[in-house]
């Protein structure tokens, strides 16, 4: 069974794609983004799945792949094209080569013209591709810096990309108009740089008059994308919490374990966020909770103490999930939910006050 993932970046309108053999557990990632490596680990961990590999489709001028990141917390190799000059990649990739993952491969194909270590990711069975910046969804990425070439990248898309059947699904690094995906029969057909009766000089005509600003983030992003996104100077490594053992989920937040609440709980702010009555209820509730119930917690910020951690606590940690995002939006910069909430809390089999024995 495939697994198939688009994940986002909002500022850098970047997508990242996870791709697994769920039967096996084996996973890729293609053009990880080094803020969204707690995120993307998050996920692998909630689907059960071993990360082998990121795969870059390009030296990236606008972000920091977050390939570095993963290689020290998954184990994952870093692949990224020969022809890119990156230092630090545990394999470098060629034109015909394959990348395995499970049972599944992805073949490379080398896209140059936006820059020369462009590459396009192609499943198996051609019905799934990465064209990276290559070929974006009614568009292409520019051809104005970072050895780019509109000759090369209309070869290249041509030759490479819009080569491949019709029916195969186009999937780019970037979108800035919310568009996800599109396909071969598509862009052959409606887009404005490459499609219909197009030759090479209609395409370098239309590239070499784009007037494009400079990238924001090249100067930081370049360089650090040529160390393969270990961090220098010029970034940070994102820290973890250190007032507890927290987990970070896909769903984007803290959540905290019974057993390591237990072991911290008489140093933290406990909020319980459920009803009155099911406070008193026969689940019970953790000794020095506060009952703030949820439809009061927006008013009530204020009783809590902003200096000290707060775990949110209801039923199941459905709620309370909810409650951790508004505190955490809120500023408090400590801020964690009971994993399971009561329910798992008793089931674990710790101490309560009130509640049915």
């Amino acid at each position: 069974m495939l697994i198939f993932r688009q994940l986002f970046d909002t500022h850098s309108s970047t997508y990242t794609y996870l791709l697994a053999d769920g039967d096996r557990g084996e996973a890729v990632l293609i053009d990880p983004v080094f803020e969204h490596a707690r995120r993307d680990a998050a996920l692998l961990r909630e689907l059960g799945l071993r990360l082998s590999a990121t795969l870059e489709t390009h030296v990236h001028a606008d972000h920091v792949t977050g390939a570095w990141l993963l290689k020290q917390r998954t184990g994952s190799r870093i692949m990224v094209a020969a022809a890119s000059g990156a230092d630090g990649a545990d394999r470098l990739l060629a034109h015909g080569e394959t990348v395995q993952f499970g049972a599944r491969t992805i073949q490379v194909r080398a896209t140059p013209g936006h820059t020369d270590g462009c590459l396009t990711y192609v499943l198996d069975d051609e019905r799934i591709a990465f064209t990276g910046d290559a070929l974006l969804i009614r568009g292409c990425g520019r051809t104005d810096f970072q050895q780019g070439s509109a000759s090369r990248l209309y070869r290249s898309v041509h030759a490479q990309i819009l080569s491949l059947p019709s029916h195969c699904l186009l999937y780019p690094a970037h979108d800035y108009k919310g568009l996800t995906v599109t396909s071969v029969e598509e862009e052959r057909r409606f887009n404005p740089r490459f499609g219909g009766d197009s030759n090479e000089a209609d395409f370098a005509g239309y590239m070499n008059h784009l007037g494009l600003p400079h990238p924001k983030l090249i100067d930081i992003a370049v360089p650090a994308n040529l160390r393969c996104g270990r961090p220098g100077g010029d970034i940070a490594w994102p820290p973890d919490p250190v007032w507890a053992p927290l987990t970070w989920t896909f769903a984007g937040l803290w959540e905290i374990e019974p057993a390591a609440l237990e072991e911290i709980v008489a140093s933290v702010q406990l909020v319980d966020v459920r009803e009155a009555g099911e406070f008193a209820g026969p689940l019970g509730h953790l000794r020095d909770s506060r009952v703030i119930p949820m439809a009061e917690l927006p008013a009530r910020i204020g009783e809590l103490d902003r200096s000290r951690p707060v775990v949110t606590v209801c039923r199941s940690g459905t709620r309370s999930a909810q409650a951790a995002v508004l505190l955490d939006k809120a500023g408090f910069k400590q801020v964690a939910n009971l994993a399971g909430g009561m329910l798992r809390w008793r089931a674990a089999g710790y101490p309560v006050e009130g509640g049915v024995a």
